[in-house]
């Protein structure tokens, strides 16, 4: 049996393909522990899953010289020391790094217990701890063709179970039901996120009477702490957020949607035709995210400062009424898209274990 330390977390775009690679890896009968922090969304998620924690400090890379930055290096020391702990205490096997504040410990000390690892990068634009872990292994898996790392191999987006293996036309009728819908009435899905985007959510709310004028119903998930108002239209439904996104993505037609990593990477393995609309704070990577899919045609690209009801009217209303158009977008994405990536970065993780790397798929 095979021991793996997996390392990750702070954000849903971090732990969730973490567990869809431990679900691969558990399922062939190893071992997963997940090293993370006792501030992020992993210490909620992975005791949940079933995987036991090892918590290290969190630890902000310092962009900028002030007390942080002084204090950085002996932080940075005592979560390597905790670190190499846990692999040498533990009989950790491999390390599998998904970035985030446990990634960088996990790489350093795994190179100085001489413990082989692999990194997954999900964003076409990497992260710091990732750029740091991919020049000392030969394993790297990346979401999207053409990330700028060293040895990058395409693998895809880790997925869970549940969206990899679903059949989003035999669940049609049963997840509108499920979500208050009309079955028989195509579905534009708009969301932002687990926290919502407000321009999103006010560009959908302003246009919601024009969208259902041409027919279609809207699936509206706003975030928990928007500030726009549901405007209580027949056929246009908002929610919060939802827990069974399986039956979300099973209604909808098409979406508006910002372009995080996960999203894109669902959506396109689904073959759910998008218009995205990337964050516009941090370092651009949603931008990046969806650039291959929108050159593969299933998918548009509107900057957030214009996602206006203006443009909304010019981009989104023409789709609504071209169903043939959707379809096709439908059918470009889908061929952009990776359902078996939770398998593909398992293998990687175990070709560099054995030291084979003949295993991948070069991006």
């Amino acid at each position: 049996m095979t021991r793996w330390l997996l390392a990750g977390g702070g954000t849903a775009g971090h732990v969730n393909p973490l567990l869809a690679v431990a679900d691969e890896l558990t399922a062939t009968g190893d071992e997963v522990l997940v090293l993370g922090t006792a501030e992020g969304l992993e210490a909620r998620l992975v005791p949940q899953r079933g995987y036991e924690l090892l918590v290290v400090p969190r630890l902000p890379f310092p962009r900028r010289p002030n007390r942080a930055a002084l204090r950085f290096p002996g932080a940075m020391a005592l979560a390597l020391r905790t670190t190499r702990g846990y692999l040498t205490s533990r009989g950790v096997d491999g390390v599998v790094g998904f970035g985030g504040y446990a990634a960088a410990p996990a790489y350093l000390a795994a190179r100085r217990e001489h413990v082989p690892y692999a990194v997954h990068e999900q964003n076409a634009k990497p992260g710091l701890a990732n750029r740091l872990g991919a020049r000392f292994t030969a394993g790297v898996g990346v979401t999207f063709a053409g990330t700028p790392l060293r040895h990058a191999e395409l693998v895809g987006m880790p997925l869970r179970r549940e969206i990899a293996g679903l059949d989003r036309a035999a669940r049609r009728t049963e997840a509108r039901e499920a979500l208050g819908l009309d079955p028989a009435r195509p579905v534009l899905l708009v969301t932002g996120g687990s926290l919502g985007a407000e321009r999103l959510n006010r560009t959908a709310v302003a246009s919601a009477a024009a969208v259902l004028a041409t027919g279609w119903q809207v699936l509206h998930l706003a975030g928990e702490r928007t500030a726009v108002a549901d405007p209580r239209l027949a056929g246009y439904r908002m929610l919060p957020y939802a827990d069974r996104m399986d039956l979300v993505l099973s209604a909808a037609d098409l979406a508006v949607s910002r372009a995080g990593a996960s999203t894109v990477s669902e959506l396109s393995a689904l073959g759910l035709p998008a218009v995205y609309v990337p964050y516009a704070v941090g370092n651009g990577e949603q931008r990046f995210n969806a650039a291959g899919v929108v050159a593969a045609g299933g998918a548009l690209l509107v900057p957030d400062a214009e996602f206006t009801p203006e443009t909304f009217a010019r981009v989104v209303l023409p789709l609504l009424a071209d169903p043939e158009r959707v379809a096709r977008m439908a059918a470009a994405a889908g061929g952009n898209g990776v359902r078996d990536g939770a398998e593909r970065m398992a293998r990687l993780a175990r070709s560099v274990l054995s030291g084979d790397r003949r295993v991948g798929f070069r991006a």
